[in-house]
C-alpha cells in the first residue's frame, strides 16, 4: 500500500513540475520585439538615413570647432544675402488660369564674391527656378511641407549653376497663388 501511495503523490509532484503552457517563455519574443523595434528604429534613422540623405543632398555636418570657424575673419567664411524677387510663374495643370508669385531671399558662403556670382548668374538662375516652380501643380502647392519641398530643389538647382554648396539657405519672402 505504501507503494501505492508513493505513485500518485509522484504523479502530483511531475504534474505540478510541469511549466503551464502560456507562460512567461511564450511572451518572451513579443516583450523583446516591442522593447528593442523603437531603439532599433532610432539607431537606423539617426546612423544610417540621415547620413544617407545629408549626403545625397549635399548638407554638411558643422563643424566643432565652433567658434574657430566662424570667427576666421574671411570673406569665404562670411554669408551673403541675395534677394530674387517677384518670379512669376504659371500653375501646371490650370491651363494658364493660375498663377504662382514667388520671391525668395538666398544666402550663401563667399561673402562679395557669392553676390558677384548671383548676379553675373542672374538670368540663368532665374530660368531655372522658374522650371523647378512650373512643374508644381495646385495640389502640390497646397501639401504640408511644400514649401520646404520647394526650398530644397531650389538649393539643388542653384548649386548646380554657382558650383557645389555655393546656397546654404533660402528664404521664401513671398508666395502667392493667384
Amino acid at each position: 500500500m505504501a507503494e501505492e501511495r508513493n505513485q500518485p503523490e509522484s504523479g502530483k509532484e511531475s504534474a505540478a513540475a510541469a511549466p503551464a503552457p502560456g507562460g512567461l517563455k511564450a511572451w518572451l519574443p513579443l516583450i523583446l520585439t516591442i522593447a528593442l523595434m523603437p531603439a532599433i528604429a532610432f539607431g537606423m534613422t539617426k546612423f544610417v538615413l540621415v547620413p544617407q540623405l545629408q549626403k545625397s543632398l549635399g548638407i554638411k555636418e558643422p563643424d566643432g570647432s565652433g567658434a574657430g570657424a566662424k570667427g576666421s575673419g574671411t570673406a569665404e567664411g562670411k554669408k551673403m544675402s541675395v534677394p530674387l524677387s517677384k518670379l512669376l510663374v504659371n500653375i501646371a495643370g490650370t491651363m494658364g488660369s493660375r498663377y504662382l508669385l514667388v520671391s525668395v531671399t538666398v544666402v550663401g558662403n563667399g561673402g562679395e564674391a557669392f553676390k558677384a556670382k548671383m548676379t553675373e548668374n542672374d538670368a540663368q538662375l532665374r530660368d531655372m527656378a522658374m522650371g523647378v516652380l512650373s512643374v508644381k501643380t495646385l495640389a502640390d502647392l497646397e501639401k504640408p511641407g511644400s514649401r520646404n519641398l520647394i526650398r530644397t530643389e531650389l538649393i539643388n538647382g542653384m548649386n548646380n549653376v554657382l558650383g557645389e554648396n555655393s546656397v546654404s539657405e533660402i528664404y521664401i519672402t513671398e508666395f502667392g497663388i493667384q
